[in-house]
Order: C-alpha cells, then structure tokens, then sequence
C-alpha cells in the first residue's frame, strides 16, 4: 500500500465524526454540484455519485430534496467553494476546504483560529507543493475482479493507487481523472460508496505529543465551523 493510503488510515479528522456534520456536508456538495452540472443525475455524473453517498450514509430524501432546491431556487445564495492555506503550530502545513455563502465572514473566521492557535494564515496557492490533489473512489468489490487486475485495468483512466479498507475497495487518481475513472467504474457495473478529493502531503513531518496537542487544538477548532468542508495537513497522527 502506498502512501496515499497510509495518510488516509493515519488521519482521523473529527469533521466525520457526527451524523449532523455529515448531512451538511454532502448537501452543501449536493448544492454546489447542482449549480454546476443540473439538477437531473442522469446528466450530472458528480450529482449521480452524491446521491448515492446520500443513500450509503442514511441522509434522509428530504435532505437530498432541498439541497437540490436550494441550488435551483434564486431567492438562496450561492455556495462559493473556497481554500485557504497556512501553517500551524511547529511548522504544520494546513489546507482548509470550504463552502459558504459569505466569504468575508470566512475568510475573517479561519483566519483568526489560525492566529489564535499559534498559526498563520498564508496566500493562495502556498502549499501546492506539499500536496497531491486527488480523488478517492470508495467502490464495493466485485466477484471475479482480484485487487492486481483491477489496478491494471484503471492505469489507464488515471488511478494510480488501489487499496482494501475493510469491506471496499480505495481507488486513488489524478484530480483531473476523476471523471474519466467515474465513467469506466459505472460502465463497468461497479457500485460506488462515495467520490470525494484529498489532498495527500507528499511528506508527514513528526511531532512530540505536546506539539501535536498544540496543533489538533487548531485543527478542531477549525472543523467546529459550518463553512468548512475539508481539514488536510502534513502532521503525522498516532
């Protein structure tokens, strides 16, 4: 297993850790996808995999319903999908992923945890050589399609890593091959759990318990708020 995988097993971010957290979440990315791609899931492929991230996670119809409403309806703001960069306590690099309907009010929000918490806020675009920009295909496996083989066949539509976790498959691409992967998984009659991106640090820097206090002080704080989708950072967890 690579390193994408060992990130991923090795980061337990709170910001999954309540149903709530959950259903705002996808109905955010349910929203934003509805602006972009329509509301039909027939013609919207990430809407399509949303919904059934929907169903995989037990988030009610209704749920669905208004996200896709809200995105239609002209008297809602729009959800803006914005990130923002920094560095934390003893030198953590820390990528913050939100949606929000007022910018302003976020951008002054994360950067005062940043300040509060020993942290910086840095400019756009910052930390884009400590990351890797993928996306994550969890898939339910199929009979009669061993592990090496299906590595073999996705090579070409742009996963470069193919790993077991508990009863799925994790399937790790190329940002921009997210939609060529999607297709070859749906026309292949593979059931998809989720599709989400991650930004996988090509290096986890290690830190003595107290410092990794400091640091996790930042990184809750920063996922206690609404408009934050996505926490990444370099820190090596226990």
């Amino acid at each position: 297993m690579g390193r994408a995988f060992e990130y991923r097993k090795a980061t337990k971010l709170k910001r999954w850790g309540n149903m709530a957290r959950v259903f705002t979440k996808l109905g955010k990315q349910i929203t934003i996808a509805v602006k972009e791609g329509g509301a039909d899931p027939d013609t919207n492929p990430r809407l399509r995999v949303l919904i059934q991230q929907a169903k995989k996670e037990n988030m009610p119809k209704e749920n669905v319903e208004r996200a896709i409403k809200k995105a239609t309806s002209k008297d809602e703001a729009d959800y803006k999908e914005m990130v923002y960069e920094g560095y934390g306590p003893n030198g953590i690099a820390i990528v913050v992923e939100t949606a929000t309907d007022n910018p302003t009010r976020t951008v002054a929000n994360v950067r005062s945890y940043f300040n509060k918490f020993g942290g910086s806020l840095g400019t756009s675009g910052s930390l884009q050589f400590i990351f890797d920009h993928k996306c994550v295909f969890k898939i339910a496996p199929k009979d009669g399609v061993a592990l090496d083989d299906l590595e073999l066949e996705l090579i070409d539509y742009g996963v470069d890593e193919v790993a077991e976790d508990d009863d799925a498959i994790i399937l790790y691409g190329d940002f921009a091959s997210y939609a060529s992967i999607q297709k070859h998984l749906e026309e292949g009659g593979f059931e998809i759990f989720s599709a989400e991106f991650e930004r996988i640090p090509h290096d986890l820097k290690t830190l003595d318990e107290e410092q990794r206090a400091q640091v996790s002080k930042l990184l809750e704080k920063i996922e206690d708020d609404e408009d934050v989708q996505n926490v990444f950072h370099n820190m090596l967890e226990d």
